[in-house]
C-alpha cells in the first residue's frame, strides 16, 4: 500500500512540475513579445519625432522665402490678399443640401415635390470627376 501511494504522489508531483514549467514558458514568451512591441513603439515614436523636426525645417519662413524668390519666374506666386480668404459659412450650399422647391396645387396649397429632389440628388451622384473610370 505504501508503494502505491508513493507512485501516485510522484506522478502528481511530476504533473505539477510540468504544468508549472509550461506556465513559466508561456509567461516568458509573452514577456518577450511585450519587449518587442515596446521596441517597435519606441522606433515609431523616434520616427515621428524625426519627421516633425524635418517638417519644422522644411516650413521655415526664411527657407520658403528663398524658394519663392528662386522660382518666382516659373511659378509666378503672389501673396494672398486677406479679402481672398473665405469662411465656411460664406460658401454656397451644396446642391444636395438645397431643400426641394415647393409647388402649389390648383387650390393654392403648398405641396412638396419629392421627384424633383430625388432627380437632383441623382444628378449630383452622376458627376464625373475624372478620377475614377465609370
Amino acid at each position: 500500500m505504501l508503494r502505491t501511494l508513493d507512485i501516485v504522489l510522484i506522478v502528481v508531483m511530476t504533473g505539477a512540475a510540468t504544468v508549472t514549467y509550461t506556465i513559466k514558458h508561456k509567461a516568458e514568451n509573452k514577456l518577450e513579445e511585450v519587449r518587442s512591441l515596446d521596441a517597435q513603439i519606441k522606433l515609431e515614436e523616434d520616427t515621428i519625432d524625426l519627421l516633425r523636426a524635418d517638417w519644422a525645417l522644411l516650413t521655415q519662413p526664411n527657407r520658403l522665402d528663398r524658394l519663392v524668390t528662386a522660382y518666382d519666374k516659373d511659378l509666378q506666386l503672389v501673396p494672398t490678399d486677406p479679402t481672398q480668404l473665405a469662411h465656411p459659412e460664406e460658401l454656397p450650399m451644396l446642391k444636395a443640401d438645397v431643400p426641394p422647391p415647393e409647388e402649389k396645387d390648383s387650390k393654392g396649397k403648398k405641396k412638396a415635390a419629392p421627384a424633383v429632389a430625388a432627380r437632383e440628388s441623382q444628378e449630383t451622384d452622376e458627376i464625373s470627376t475624372g478620377s475614377v473610370a465609370r
